[in-house]
């Protein structure tokens, strides 16, 4: 949790505030919403383009999917594709510039995790990134971060743009013996 964390006393609202020299983002609205007898964590939260902010919005979310009892696998799954997203948004996205910001919505069920990204860029389309399976492309370091996000994402979205992903993962259903 970041520091100068505040807490609003609204019931169910949280609202944590960071600043330091160069940025300031804020937790916004995380709330537990119990609707069919099953509660929902939603937050948004903006960042600077650093990775290692981005890496506590991710523990964030693996955090609220275990409370869940989400499946390992599914854990991992999810912990791969936002480390790539949220990677690609900073670095690919705002060229790691610290002036741009990546703006994450996030909305966790017992039943699905659901995850936008937005980066400041310029975009890009999904479409031109060469396919990193391609014999030409083997030893070319392009496309595998987009390649793993599509193999454990359920959905994989981009806006028109191509400066937002929204990552869907549906929880997997148990082994059976």
């Amino acid at each position: 949790m970041p520091r100068n964390a505040t807490f609003a006393q609204d019931a169910n609202l949280c609202d944590v505030g960071h600043s330091s020299e160069r940025s300031e983002h804020k937790y916004i609205a995380e709330r537990l919403s119990h609707a069919s007898m099953a509660s929902i964590v939603e937050f948004q939260v903006t960042i600077p383009s650093d990775t290692g902010e981005a890496q506590a919005v991710q523990e964030r979310i693996i955090e609220a999917m275990e409370k869940y009892e989400y499946s390992p696998r599914d854990l991992f799954s999810v912990r791969l594709a936002l480390e790539e997203a949220l990677t690609n948004s900073i670095k690919h996205g705002n060229g790691m510039d610290p002036a741009r910001t990546v703006a994450i919505e996030c909305e966790i069920t017992p039943d699905r995790m659901h995850v936008a990204i937005e980066d400041e860029g310029d975009g890009f389309n999904p479409d031109d990134v060469p396919d990193p399976t391609a014999e030409e492309n083997l030893e070319r370091p392009c496309g595998r971060g987009l390649m793993l996000i599509r193999t454990y994402m359920s959905q994989v979205r981009f806006n028109d743009r191509g400066n937002r992903v929204i990552l869907e993962k549906e929880r997997s259903r148990p082994d059976r013996d």
